[in-house]
């Protein structure tokens, strides 16, 4: 058996995402709150600013690997799990970070921040978001007989 990807800018684009988001919300976002003189307020804007950022970067990799599908299938044929990942990516985009960025402009100004589980829901997009990237990923490699 010999694997084939047929996709190869997909592939790249998937695996890099994957490292991206791991990297970002598994690391960066609970370290920076650990470094000596930074406070939460600066923490909030680092936190915001990155997230922000990370979130355009996933746009450009979704956006390729649409692309690259639909350049070398010759129409729009993408795995489940890859809408599953534009899906969740909305999710983000349009709902969780607007209001993780309200709730962080608030801490910013001291003022009163009810309870909310939107940071337990974002953990939860990200994890569904890493696994279907991860199972859309291995779907690219073709295997065939030699």
């Amino acid at each position: 058996m010999k694997s084939k990807v047929e996709q190869p800018i997909a592939l790249i684009c998937t695996f890099t995402w994957i490292g991206f988001v791991c990297a970002i919300s598994s690391l960066e976002a609970w370290l920076k709150f650990r470094a000596p003189g930074v406070t939460l307020p600066i923490g909030l804007g680092i936190g915001r600013l990155v997230f922000a950022a990370l979130n355009k970067v996933e746009w450009v990799f979704a956006v390729a690997i649409l692309i690259s599908n639909i350049r070398v299938v010759k129409k729009i044929s993408i795995s489940p799990f890859y809408i599953l990942v534009v899906l969740v990516l909305i999710l983000q985009t349009v709902w969780l970070l607007p209001a993780l960025d309200a709730r962080a402009e608030l801490y910013s100004q001291d003022k009163p921040v009810p309870y909310s589980n939107l940071h337990f829901y974002y953990v939860i997009a990200e994890g569904v978001k890493i696994i279907s990237l991860f199972i859309f990923g291995t779907q690219l490699f073709k295997l065939e007989k030699v």
